[in-house]
């Protein structure tokens, strides 16, 4: 699934060349990615059609394209507009792009939506190998002073965001009784960190994704929220992490983080830092990949420590092992 970095850089490239430009006839190719927007396919090309995209938004991983208000008064499945307008929300999923390509290109094999526009030039396509992504029309409503479509109203703020506040996040986690992998993924706590970079940032602060949130010190949660912040603007970067053709920036171009990964994907690799080989485990029908060195579960690092306080000379972690 594409993380913060891999969004941003969809998000960069969707500002530079559609903000501003007012949409033409859409069509909808497959009604599976519009399955969202409960009206149907019909619906949401009437929607769109005449308006002018705004900007190009995003919160964590979530990506939306926000309307003028000369569209349609709000009813029947969108009732109770605060008045705040309308976005279209875009979900990857796994496989999903929105691709900028000149109107006439040859469609892509995939091509789900086409978004033309008024003025003749390049179109969006919404391009999806999968179709577990989509497109849908939400309602903008007021979030602490933000607007937000209504499906991301309750993400958290990311560590990109300017207005961030990693205290609050701090004594959140903290309070937790939760493995620290499985909080960093919530994205009600905190968005925009996936399974990369949440193995990247806890190899970086030395931490095994099942050590207890409520056994973290505050030093050691405030640089873990940085670490995160850190290996994302690396990512960003470097165009976002691509481990194949499908995590593509609008251009269709791949990112090239997957080259700086310390852990992730690197099972049976040396750690950068101390060589020992990286070790894979199974993670919520995914994988965690950790430094057992650098980053020993926490039954290992309990037993290092009971071990130091009782012997006169340390034991060391590999030799716990």
């Amino acid at each position: 699934m594409p993380e913060l970095p891999e969004v941003e850089v969809v998000r960069r490239g969707l500002q530079a060349h559609v903000a501003g430009r007012t949409i033409g006839a859409v069509e909808v190719l497959h009604p599976r990615s519009v399955r969202r927007h409960l009206p149907g396919p019909a619906d949401l090309a009437a929607r769109l059609a005449g308006r002018t995209l705004v900007a190009a938004r995003r919160r964590g991983k979530y990506l939306w394209l926000e309307l003028d208000s000369s569209g349609p008064q709000t009813s029947g499945e969108y009732a109770g507009t605060t008045g705040d307008g309308e976005a279209l929300v875009v979900h990857l999923g796994m496989s999903g792009q929105m691709l900028v390509q000149r109107p006439g290109a040859p469609d892509e094999k995939h091509l789900r939506v086409r978004i033309p526009f008024t003025d003749g030039g390049p179109e969006l396509r919404f391009v999806d190998q999968r179709t577990f992504g989509g497109v849908a029309m939400a309602e903008l409503v007021e979030v602490a002073g933000t607007r937000l479509p209504l499906p991301v109203a309750h993400i958290a703020r990311d560590p990109l965001d300017p207005a961030f506040d990693p205290d609050p996040v701090i004594a959140a986690l903290r309070r937790r009784h939760s493995e620290v992998k499985r909080a960093l993924l919530d994205q009600s706590l905190v968005s925009g960190i996936g399974n990369i970079y949440a193995d990247e940032a806890l190899w970086r602060v030395e931490l095994h994704g099942r050590r207890p949130t409520d056994r973290l010190t505050r030093s050691q949660a405030s640089a873990l929220l940085a670490a995160t912040a850190e290996v994302m603007r690396e990512a960003l970067a470097a165009g976002g992490t691509s481990f194949d053709a499908l995590y593509v920036n609008v251009n269709g171009q791949s990112g090239y983080f997957d080259r700086s990964l310390a852990v992730y994907g690197q099972a049976g690799r040396p750690c950068p830092r101390c060589g020992t080989a990286v070790r894979r485990e199974p993670f919520m029908n995914r994988s965690s990949f950790f430094c057992p060195r650098c980053q020993p579960p926490p039954r290992l690092r309990s037993r290092i420590q009971r071990a130091e306080r009782r012997s006169e000379a340390p034991l060391t972690r590999r030799s716990a092992r």
